[in-house]
C-alpha cells in the first residue's frame, strides 16, 4: 500500500519529517526533524541538537510527505504550504517547496503499537 496523506497512520513513520503543532508540554511545541523511533505512546524526534520523546495522546503532529509519496491531489488535514509558511519565508529556507504536503495528525490516531498499528492481516481497527 503506498504512502499517502489517507494511509499515513497506518505506515512506518520512522524517518519521517515531523513537527509538533501542539502539545501538553509547551516545550515541545514546535519541536521538528526526523521520527527515529516509536512506541506505543511517544515518538522521538531527532533534531539538530537532540533527540526528544513526545507523548502521543494530546499532540498533534506535522508530517511532511513529498509528492511522490503523498499523491498528486490534496486530501482533507493536507495542506502545500505549512501555516508559518503562508506568512513568509521561514528562516534557513528559499522558500516554501511545492513538491511536499504537510499532514497534520492527532497523536490519539497513533496510540497503538506501531506493529499493530501497521500490519496488513487480521482484525486490525487500522485497516
Amino acid at each position: 500500500m503506498p504512502l499517502t496523506p489517507e494511509t499515513l497512520t497506518r505506515h512506518e513513520l520512522n524517518g519521517l519529517p515531523v513537527r509538533v503543532v501542539d502539545a501538553p508540554n509547551p516545550d515541545l511545541v514546535g519541536i521538528e526533524g526526523r521520527v527515529v523511533a516509536e512506541t506505543q505512546g511517544t515518538l522521538s524526534v531527532a533534531s539538530a541538537d537532540r533527540v526528544r520523546q513526545v507523548p502521543k495522546q494530546g499532540s498533534t503532529f506535522e508530517f511532511a510527505l513529498t509528492d511522490e509519496s503523498a499523491g498528486v491531489e490534496k486530501a482533507p488535514g493536507t495542506a502545500f504550504k505549512r501555516g508559518s509558511e503562508t506568512a513568509g519565508v521561514r528562516s534557513g529556507q528559499s522558500g516554501p517547496c511545492e513538491s511536499v504536503a504537510y499532514v497534520t495528525v492527532d497523536g490519539a490516531r497513533l496510540l497503538s503499537r506501531p506493529a499493530l498499528r501497521t500490519e496488513k492481516a487480521g482484525d486490525s481497527k487500522w485497516q
